[in-house]
């Protein structure tokens, strides 16, 4: 028996552009940046090197009931907001529970409820840390949180894998329906970790741009001044179903989710592997594979493009050694530009705007581009770009610390 079609039926995002999906996609294609500087004294006080991030537009406990976000780390607050949105713009699909399954992730989980936790031991004693505690930090507990939201019972999986994390997540989600172990899933990523912490180790790094006087220019991937990737925060949600299932209920499809791929480098934990021939190439080639569709077929890439010195050259390689000369046809979007990095949630907030880009036929602008690279001889989209008509084929990529890479495959409903 053939697999059944996938289809993308809701949208969703709690982002440092909006507070939904379809005002981030407008803010987006406005060119707005989503960075800004830290409005917290701990950045001063710490004398952190970098005083900025992409945090989101809105405070998630301004939108959340007291309770209910006294309970969720923030992490998990961002996730069922992004979730809630997704699962409206649905139309609150009318399925089983049985058949309603949650595939979720993150890249690093509830650090803020792990470190405060801490900090409360260290300063009140045992008897003051908070007895939500382990169930506030563990990774899955966005997952745990959207499951019990919606009554999901088909299973609610979490995925840690860096920044691939959420981009892999959508790719099991296709899995799961595939093999009919739900109808509906709920599939996305969230991050929350614009902490001292964090901030402060990806600085050691050299991975984090240090524009601290211009934070809305600091993310400019493909530009010869790139000097690393803005910390960002942030949760994006879609609502994935068997296409027989949603237009058996009249559900509006925004696209179709043909396929996807996950390898790994087993080459270095933080590097991307140099190699053109490598494992990301590879990741490209089997998602197009698994979708059906050849090089030609493409006419739009959501690329990882962190605006990291090392990294946005790796990838260009790597989609180089995969299409070859027809790259240059391709129109590439770098979105992390507007949104910087949401980490374990940057595939799920760019698979969004994959999906809208299709369904408007619209490449969303990189902004910030100002000295191309040289070495990166890309068709960038630095303005809203119109795609052709008839049927378009889009492919977004993720990688991560540890390797990882996924790729995702997307086309007009």
């Amino acid at each position: 028996m053939a697999a059944p079609d996938v289809v993308v039926t809701g949208i969703g995002a709690f982002s440092p552009l909006a507070a939904n999906a379809q005002d981030t996609w407008t803010a987006l294609l406005a060119g707005e940046s989503g960075a800004r500087t830290l409005p917290y004294a701990w950045a001063e006080e710490l004398q952190l090197p970098v005083t900025f991030a992409a945090t989101t537009k809105t405070d998630p406990t301004e939108v959340l009931d007291r309770i209910e976000a006294k309970r969720l780390d923030r992490g998990a607050q961002l996730a069922l907001l992004a979730a809630r949105d997704a699962w409206a713009d649905a139309g609150a699909p009318d399925v089983e529970p049985a058949r309603l399954g949650v595939d979720w992730a993150t890249g690093i989980g509830g650090v803020w409820t792990l470190l405060s936790a801490w900090d409360t031991l260290k300063e009140k004693g045992p008897r003051r840390v908070p007895p939500l505690t382990v169930p506030m930090l563990m990774p899955n507990a966005a997952a745990a949180a959207i499951e019990m939201e919606f009554t999901a019972r088909a299973g609610a999986r979490t995925v840690v894998s860096a920044c691939a994390s959420s981009n892999e997540a959508i790719g099991n989600a296709l899995d799961h329906l595939r093999l009919g172990y739900a109808d509906v899933i709920i599939a996305g990523g969230t991050e929350a970790c614009v902490h001292p912490l964090p901030l402060a180790a990806f600085a050691q790094m050299q991975a984090l741009s240090k524009r601290n006087d211009a934070p809305e220019l600091a993310s400019r991937p493909y530009d010869a001044g790139r000097d690393g990737f803005v910390l960002g925060e942030g949760a994006a949600a879609l609502v994935l179903e068997r296409e027989d299932h949603a237009r058996a209920r009249g559900a509006r499809i925004y696209a179709r989710l043909l396929g996807g791929a996950v390898t790994s480098d087993a080459h270095h934990i933080s590097a991307p592997d140099p190699s053109p021939d490598g494992s990301v190439p590879r990741t490209m080639r089997l998602a197009l594979e698994d979708a059906g569709v050849d090089v030609a077929d493409i006419v739009h890439i959501n690329a990882h493009a962190t605006s990291t010195p090392v990294g946005d050259i790796a990838e260009y390689k790597s989609m180089r050694n995969v299409f070859g000369d027809r790259l240059d046809e391709i129109v590439v979007s770098a979105t992390k530009s507007a949104t910087g990095h949401l980490l374990g949630a940057a595939g799920a907030i760019e698979a969004v705007f994959t999906v809208k880009a299709l369904q408007e036929r619209t490449a969303p602008p990189t902004i910030n581009l100002t000295d191309p690279d040289p070495e990166i001889p890309l068709d960038v989209a630095t303005s809203p770009r119109a795609l052709p008509e008839g049927d378009l084929v889009a492919l977004s990529n993720s990688f991560g610390f540890g390797g990882h890479n996924a790729v995702t495959v997307f086309a007009t409903a």
